[in-house]
Formats: structure tokens, C-alpha cells, sequence
């Protein structure tokens, strides 16, 4: 148990610290063999790692390429231009509909492209629009916050979500279903909350004259209007490969590849260049990581974390589902979600799966909402970090948890709350 809890937090830390530009997926991958090498894991659990992250890791690599060449045709500043207008001169119109283009983003595109895309994008327009630090930082906490919490609703929300239903044979359908409410509780919680807390610094009045026309933004017509079609038969094909018991990367990875070469065709973009830009690092850091805390599985962890799951299964429904989520959440903050997903997962299964089928969408939602209460909770935030500090803004650790540690706890109870 030590060796592999020492190998996983040493793992963690380069992948935090990332010291030299060291990327996630380099560390992730060294960290994974040393493991190997040491004996925490054997090669049979590494073929056992892979099948569980495959299809995850795929489609979120298809998800990513999609939202890169939606971004190059310019859906998403054409989207967030006009959320802008839309709010007529109101700070706080524009504050929630820019929460509403967030959830939206999420729950297509997942909460990493939310925030590789629309994070720098809404940055641009802040700027545009002369907006002070504070605002500023509202819109941006804000909209980092709502890019998690409000990626619950499908299976291709998250990468948590894809690993958790490919790991339960829960179908597309079966899952949408189940978490609809959930969901809408977590955005309207989270619109409230976030509000309530950044009341003082949202603007009264905005310029929104000063901002180009949305149509001005799109750089192919064509593309434009035929992504509104594809993205339509996109999602027909996540309910269609669900009857079927396809595998989601299928459309999600196959979909993306078939968009590219169409945009190819009406030279909308440079496939090589858009596919060596696509974040490949995830795929290593997905199977890397998962390798390292099944070395945590094989001392044992699971076992500890599925016996707490039990004596919380044993005091009734409503404390199982709401004690489940906030562990989930805890050590997602703590650990990452990457990690606590699937420690959590395989400790509900040991509990037993059949009958306690709130319990895997609780641990889903507190492996979505409680990473926002630090800045190492999950991948997306260390992205969407990442791109602020590119684009000169810098946000220090107690200054994000100032924020996150309150708002959180109160958005992921009202959405367990609908589970129950």
C-alpha cells in the first residue's frame, strides 16, 4: 500500500507541477511503468486498465477534434457573440447566458472542450468589451465552474461519465435518462450560487454595441450551416449505436474524422495540422494514470473505500446517495477525478452494482462537481488554468479556492438531491 500510494502521489505531483514542460501524458506513462517494473501492477492489469479506458479516452479525443474545427469555422465565437447581444446591455442577462453557453458546451462538446474553447474566446470578448479585473474574473470563475458542474447530462459530458458507463454497461439512453434532472438541478444551483457570490462584481450595463455582428465571425458559410445538420445526426447516432451496443467512441471519434474531411473538402481547415494539435497527451495521461491507481486497487484502497460505501448503503437511500457523492467529491479534490472515478467504481461494484444504481450517478456527479473546490480536482480545470495563465491571467491557488469551496458543496447537494 505504501509503495503504490508513494508511486501514485509522486505521479501526481509531476503531473501537477509539470516542472520544464513535462507534459501529463510523459509523466502519467513513466509513471505507469515504473509501476510495472516495481510490481505494483502486472501486464494482465494493464491489458484490464485499457479495456476499461479505451473508448473513453477515444471519443474524447473525437469530441476535442469536433470542437477544434467547429472553432476554426467560428460556431463558438458566433455562439458567444450572440449570447452577448442577446442580454441587451444587462451584466447580469449576460452573466447567465453566458452560464447557459457553458452548460450547453459541456454537455455536446464536453467540460475540457468547454474549457478549451470557450474560455479564451469569452476572455477576447471581456477584453473587447473594456471590462474591469473583477468582472472579469466573475465571468471567468464562473464560466470554469459551469464547464464541470454542467457536464453531467450525457455519456459524452465527460470523460468520467464515459469511463463510469462503459465500466457498467449502462447504455447512452439508459444514462440521459437517469441524470436529466440531476443535471438541471446542478446548472440552476450553480446559476444561483454563482450569482449570489459575484452579485457585486457583475457589471449593471454592458456595451454590447461595441462587439462585432455574430454572422461576421463565421469564416465558412457552408460549414456553418452544414454543422448544425451533422452535429443532428451526430447525436441520432449516439441513440442509434446505444440500440445496438456500439461503443460511443464509434460516433464520437468516427463522427469528428468524417466532419474533418468534410471541412477538408470545403477547406474550412488544415486536417494534419488540426489532428497534431488535438491534446493526444490525454490518451497517455488517461491510460497512464488508471494503470498507477490500479497499483492502489491491487494494495487494497478499493476495499477500504467499498466498505465506507457499505456502512453509508446501510443508513438508507438518502444518505448512501448523498454520502456517496460528497466521498467522491472529496477525494476528487484531493486525488483528481481521473483516479477517484474509477477507485469508486470498482468499490461500488464490490458493494454490488445491482440495487444501488443512484450510487454510480452519485459518484459520477461528485466526481464532476468536487474538483471545482481546488485547482487540481480535475483535467479540465488544470486546462482551463493553463490557458488563463497563456493568455496572461493568472489565478493563484487560495484565490481559487476561496471561491470553490463555497460554492461548491451547496450546487452538489441540490443535484443529488435529484437522485434521490
Amino acid at each position: 500500500m505504501i509503495l503504490a500510494m508513494v508511486l501514485f502521489l509522486v505521479t501526481l505531483l509531476f503531473v501537477i507541477w509539470q516542472p520544464k514542460g513535462l507534459q501529463i501524458g510523459t509523466t502519467a506513462v513513466v509513471g505507469a511503468l515504473l509501476a510495472l517494473l516495481l510490481g505494483v501492477v502486472s501486464f494482465d492489469d494493464v491489458i484490464t486498465v485499457t479495456d476499461i479506458v479505451w473508448d473513453a479516452t477515444l471519443a474524447f479525443i473525437g469530441i476535442i477534434l469536433l470542437s477544434m474545427v467547429l472553432d476554426e469555422i467560428g460556431f463558438f465565437e458566433w455562439a458567444a457573440i450572440k449570447m452577448a447581444k442577446l442580454s441587451g446591455g444587462s451584466g447580469n442577462k449576460m452573466f447567465v447566458y453566458i452560464l447557459l453557453l457553458g452548460a450547453l458546451v459541456a454537455a455536446f462538446f464536453a467540460n475540457d472542450g468547454a474549457a478549451l474553447i470557450l474560455t479564451p474566446i469569452l476572455l477576447a470578448k471581456m477584453k473587447y468589451l473594456k471590462m474591469k479585473p473583477l468582472p472579469i474574473f466573475a465571468f471567468l470563475m464562473a464560466g470554469g465552474f459551469i464547464g464541470d458542474s454542467a457536464s453531467n447530462p450525457l455519456v459524452i459530458s465527460n470523460l468520467t461519465n464515459i469511463v463510469t458507463a462503459g465500466y457498467f454497461d449502462i447504455g447512452f439512453v439508459e444514462y440521459a435518462k437517469n441524470m436529466f434532472l440531476p443535471n438541471l438541478l446542478s446548472i440552476v444551483a450553480s446559476i444561483a450560487v454563482l450569482w449570489v457570490y459575484f452579485r457585486k462584481d457583475i457589471p449593471l450595463s454592458v456595451n454590447v454595441d461595441e462587439l462585432p455582428e455574430a454572422s461576421s465571425v463565421i469564416k465558412n458559410q457552408t460549414m456553418f450551416k452544414l454543422s448544425w445538420f451533422f452535429l443532428a445526426f451526430l447525436m441520432v447516432g449516439y441513440f442509434i449505436g446505444d440500440h445496438y451496443n456500439l461503443p460511443v467512441s464509434v460516433f464520437a471519434l468516427g463522427g469528428a474524422l468524417v466532419f474533418l474531411a468534410i471541412a477538408n473538402h470545403h477547406k474550412a481547415t488544415k486536417p494534419i495540422m488540426t489532428i497534431k494539435a488535438a491534446p493526444w497527451q490525454v490518451v497517455w495521461f488517461s491510460i497512464g494514470l488508471y494503470i498507477v491507481v490500479y497499483g492502489l486497487k491491487n494494495a487494497g484502497l478499493t476495499d477500504i473505500v467499498a466498505s465506507w460505501i457499505d456502512i453509508l448503503k446501510h443508513q438508507g437511500e438518502m444518505v448512501a446517495v448523498i454520502g456517496t457523492g460528497f466521498l467522491s467529491a472529496i477525494l476528487s479534490s484531493i486525488m483528481n477525478n481521473m483516479p477517484t472515478i474509477m477507485i469508486m467504481d470498482i468499490a461500488i461494484d464490490k458493494v454490488g452494482y445491482v440495487g444501488n444504481e443512484a450510487l454510480v450517478y452519485a459518484n459520477i456527479l461528485g466526481s464532476n462537481l468536487g474538483p471545482k473546490m481546488t485547482p487540481i480536482g480535475s483535467l479540465a480545470t488544470l486546462l482551463w488554468l493553463h490557458v488563463l495563465a497563456q493568455k496572461g491571467v493568472k489565478i493563484g491557488w487560495g484565490e481559487y479556492m476561496k471561491v470553490g469551496l463555497v460554492i461548491t458543496p451547496p450546487v452538489l447537494l441540490v443535484a443529488l438531491w435529484g437522485l434521490l
